[in-house]
C-alpha cells in the first residue's frame, strides 16, 4: 500500500509548521473581501528565482492597500529561503516548487471582542509547479483567446497591485474555459488593446521587433522583465504601449511570460496561426535559449519530459 507523502512545511504566523496545519479564521478579511496581497516564485533545480525582486513587488502592492505586514522584505526573503530548504527532500517528485508569499489584513474585531490573533495573517508556502498539466500546451504551443470582459482600469483598481482579488480574470478565464478547456485569456484594457492574463504578460514579434503592453496596464510581471533584459542583451528591439487585436492577427510570433511558464510560444490566437502556425518562431525562440541559460534550467524540457 502506498504510503502518503509527507505535508510539506508552511510558515505561519511566525512559526515553521506542516502545511495542512495553516489555518485561517473564517473571518479573516482576505477570506471575506480579498483583503490581501500576495507574490509568487518559482525554483529552479530548488534555487529561487528574482526572490528580490518579487518581495520588492509584493511590498509596493502592499503600499498601495495600505497593509503592514510587521515583518521586513529581509526576513520574508530569508522566510521563503528557508521554506525551500525545509522541503527540499520533497522536490524530487515535484520538479520544482512554486514559492508563495501571502498576506491578509487579518479579522476586524466582533464590537468589544478582540480575535485570537491580531493584525495580519502572513503565510509562505510552496506547492509543486504544474508541469505534467501544462507539458502538451508548453510541447505545441498555446492557444491564446481574447474573452468579451475587459481587465479593470488603473482608474479603479491598479492592475499593478498582486492582490487576492482575481475575479475580474477569473470571470473572464471562464468565458475561454468553457469553449476551450486549455484555451489561455488574454484580456483587452479598457481602450480595446491587449493587457494580460491571470498571472501572465504578453509579448508579440513583427518584423524582428518585441511588443508588449504598458505597465499601466498590467502587472509587470518578473519574467516579463527578465524577457526585457533578456532582449536588451541579445539586440532585439521592444517597443511598450498600446498593442490592439490587429496587431495580435498580423503578429509573426507571440509568447507569453509568466512565473511557471518563464516564456511560452503561442500556435494560435484567437482561433487563427500565429504567423506559420509553428511556436515557438525564431526570435520566441533566442529568448527561451537565452533564458535557459540565464537560470541554468531548461524549463523547457522539464514540461515536455512529463507530457506522457
Amino acid at each position: 500500500m502506498t504510503q502518503p507523502a509527507p505535508p510539506r512545511t508552511a510558515w505561519f504566523n511566525g512559526k515553521y509548521v506542516p502545511e495542512n496545519q495553516v489555518l485561517l479564521p473564517f473571518r479573516d478579511r482576505s477570506w471575506r473581501y480579498g483583503d490581501g496581497v500576495f507574490d509568487m516564485t518559482r525554483t529552479f533545480n530548488g534555487k529561487l528565482f528574482r526572490l528580490k525582486e518579487h518581495i520588492d513587488r509584493m511590498y509596493r502592492s502592499l503600499r498601495y492597500i495600505r497593509l503592514d505586514p510587521g515583518i521586513s522584505p529581509s526576513e520574508l526573503m530569508s522566510i521563503s529561503e528557508e521554506i525551500v530548504a525545509r522541503n527540499e527532500p520533497l522536490r524530487a517528485a515535484a520538479g520544482d516548487w512554486w514559492i508563495g508569499q501571502r498576506v491578509s489584513r487579518g479579522v476586524d474585531p466582533i464590537g468589544e471582542e478582540m480575535p485570537e490573533h491580531r493584525g495580519p495573517n502572513v503565510i509562505v508556502e510552496c506547492t509543486p509547479l504544474p508541469l505534467k498539466a501544462r507539458a502538451r500546451q508548453i510541447r505545441d504551443g498555446l492557444t491564446v483567446w481574447v474573452p468579451p470582459q475587459r481587465r479593470v482600469g488603473p482608474d479603479m483598481m491598479s492592475p499593478r497591485a498582486k492582490t487576492h482579488n482575481y475575479l475580474n480574470m477569473i470571470v473572464a478565464e471562464q468565458s475561454v474555459k468553457a469553449h476551450d478547456p486549455d484555451g489561455w485569456a488574454v484580456l483587452l484594457d479598457a481602450n480595446g488593446c491587449l493587457a494580460e492574463g491571470i498571472g501572465s504578460n504578453i509579448f508579440l514579434v513583427r518584423n524582428g521587433t518585441l511588443y508588449t503592453p504598458s505597465e499601466r496596464y498590467v502587472l509587470p510581471g518578473i519574467s516579463r522583465q527578465m524577457t526585457i533584459d533578456l532582449a536588451a542583451k541579445l539586440g532585439i528591439p521592444l517597443l511598450e504601449g498600446d498593442i490592439d487585436l490587429f496587431d495580435a492577427e498580423t503578429a509573426d510570433e507571440m509568447f507569453l511570460t509568466s512565473t511557471s511558464l518563464c516564456i511560452a510560444g503561442v500556435r494560435l490566437f484567437n482561433g487563427a496561426p500565429v504567423g506559420g502556425g509553428h511556436a515557438p518562431g525564431p526570435v520566441t525562440k533566442r529568448l527561451i535559449d537565452s533564458y535557459i541559460e540565464e537560470v541554468g534550467c531548461d524549463f523547457v524540457r522539464q514540461y515536455v519530459e512529463r507530457a506522457g
